[in-house]
């Protein structure tokens, strides 16, 4: 019962501070009226109860799979395994992933059809299976993460240049959109699995950290590769906006149920085949472990069935009607607070920060507050939100003015900070990321592109997924070199060098220790790396994931 519980929370610190915010707005600054109002309270509680059970379905169906998976792969031993591993799984989990189903669907909606829901699905699977795979080859080869970066972003930022703006957006927001609950502990295992290949256990676990922003960086590849081959330049699109009848409001969820159970189905159903497949075939496991682990899938399946149900016929309808409102208003400044204040709290509230915050704090021992992490990563979003509904606001202002110089700073600090926190910054991005940002800060974002007569739906609208996972990659990495500075040691006047208490120069500290070159290693202890869905610890000593 314990899982229950902690799920049940997490899922509520999720959703609430959204919840308040609109019942706020609607009390004092905007009323959105009785049967709107009703769509979103019922949405919203359709959402929590899917978002609970989809957490307990992930960490004890969908997580044990990718476990299984991993140490699998692992025992293979064979590099051909692993890629080929990674192509696969990264294919068809990727497809599964609700976070990017939602903006596969919005994207699908705002164009009236011309891009479908699986195709842009099946476009960014195809992206992140080869970046994974190309990830994995660079576990194995020990091929520095930041240098690897580096090539990537350059040939993105080649590709903005030949791309349709209409399709840049999309792409950056599919990279946030793509690392959610259900894909993050699949790619973690398979780094594991990579890592536990290399005879160097102190290099391999610290390698493991990346596979998350270079999957990330897949989606974005996918989207823009798409974008040149098919031309299409002249693509429009526009947000329908929420009309509901008083009395039909429930009426309207139940109609979408089999809608959204047909398509979760077709998701989830190659990968559960792969593991009853590769489980009937290598892995063995007994009848009881079996049949837990498929309850466990039942529950991700009936929950992510309720999850985009109440997101895609009430939540997110009452977002892009709000955004649309308040920009609609004659002081944009409330808009631009709102946005400001929905950035802060979404990502206090997202658990897989609070994940994210215990490993940065485990990994110093205690050096970098979570405190300061917490404070560095909601301020970050929330400027990144902010900038978002900015750039909608002021006509000829567009998402690469920030996209450009972000990146530049990210790439550059990427050879000044530890590289630990390279790694841990790249991840985080899809961390920041959650399923608030995906639905209802997207669909405010929308709403509020729609309504003003400059601004561009498909090129105004998205984008704002893209802001706030770029976010973390400078706020972690600014962190890191904060890290560097403080634990570096001072000369006192006799010639003598200090060591701050409780630095890196006093050995390992946590699981790291730092290096000359400002690198850090990871010792043979433990690692914990982040998922969306909870914490994973490698151990070094076993080579299992517990």
């Amino acid at each position: 019962m314990n899982i229950v519980r902690e799920k049940v929370i997490e899922a509520l610190a999720s959703i609430l501070p959204i919840f308040v915010i609109v019942l706020l707005i609607n009390f004092f600054i905007h009323p959105l009226g009785g049967t709107v109002l009703t769509a979103f309270v019922v949405g919203t509680l359709i959402v929590y109860v899917g978002l609970a059970i989809f957490l307990i379905g992930v960490d004890t169906g969908i997580g044990p799979i990718g476990t299984h998976l991993g140490r699998a792969i692992a025992k293979s031993g064979k590099i051909v395994v692993v890629v080929g591993a990674g192509l696969l799984l990264g294919f068809f989990i990727s497809i599964a992933e609700p976070d990017l189903m939602v903006l596969a669907q919005q994207v699908s909606t705002v164009t009236g059809g011309t891009i479908t829901t699986m195709t842009l699905l099946v476009v960014v699977s195809l992206g992140v299976a080869l970046l994974i795979a190309i990830g994995l080859l660079r576990i194995v080869f020990s091929y520095p993460l930041y240098k690897l970066l580096t090539i990537v972003y350059v040939i993105l930022f080649t590709l903005v240049a030949f791309s349709s703006p209409q399709f840049i957006a999309i792409a950056f927001d599919a990279s946030g959109a793509t690392t959610g609950a259900l894909t993050v502990p699949f790619i973690l295992a398979l780094a594991l699995g990579a890592a536990m290949m290399k005879r160097d256990r102190q290099t391999g676990e610290s390698d493991s950290f990346g596979l998350v922003g270079l999957a990330s960086a897949g989606a974005i590849f996918a989207v823009l590769v798409m974008s040149v081959l098919t031309r299409q330049s002249e693509l429009r699109g526009e947000l329908p906006m929420l009309e509901l009848e008083s009395g039909n409001v429930l009426l309207r969820f139940l109609r979408g149920l089999p809608e959204q159970a047909r398509g979760v189905a077709i998701a989830l159903t190659p990968i559960v085949g792969i593991f009853l497949l590769a489980s009937a075939l290598f892995i063995k496991l007994r009848r009881q472990e079996l049949f837990r682990i498929m309850v466990g899938v039942a529950f991700t399946f009936v929950g992510l069935v309720l999850f985009m149900t109440g997101v895609n016929y009430g939540f997110m309808d009452v977002g892009a009607l709000l955004g649309a409102e308040l920009a609609g208003r004659d002081n944009p400044a409330v808009i631009i607070v709102v946005a400001f204040v929905l950035g802060l709290v979404t990502i206090l509230a997202e658990p897989a920060v609070h994940v994210l915050t215990r490993q940065i704090e485990d990994v110093t021992s205690g050096y970098v507050k979570r405190s300061a992490v917490f404070l560095s990563l909601s301020i970050a979003v929330g400027l990144a939100t902010m900038l978002s509904v900015i750039r909608i606001l002021v006509p000829d202002l567009t998402l690469l003015h920030y996209l450009i110089p972000g990146y530049i700073v990210a790439i550059v600090l990427m050879y000044r900070t530890p590289k630990l926190f390279v790694g841990i910054a790249f991840d985080s991005g899809g961390v920041a990321s959650g399923p608030m940002t995906a639905t209802f800060i997207l669909a405010f974002a929308q709403g509020a592109a729609q309504r003003l007569p400059h601004a561009d739906v498909m090129i105004d609208g998205f984008g704002i997924i893209a802001m706030v996972a770029m976010a973390p990659l400078i706020a972690l990495q600014l962190l890191g070199l904060v890290f560097k500075r403080r634990s570096q040691p001072t000369r006192e006047p006799g010639g003598s060098e200090s060591v701050p208490e409780g630095s890196m120069d006093d050995g390992p500290v946590g699981a790291a220790a730092m290096t000359e070159g400002g690198g850090v290693t990871m010792s043979e202890a433990s690692t914990v790396a982040m998922t969306e869905a909870g914490a994973v610890t490698v151990s070094a000593v076993d080579g299992e994931v517990n």
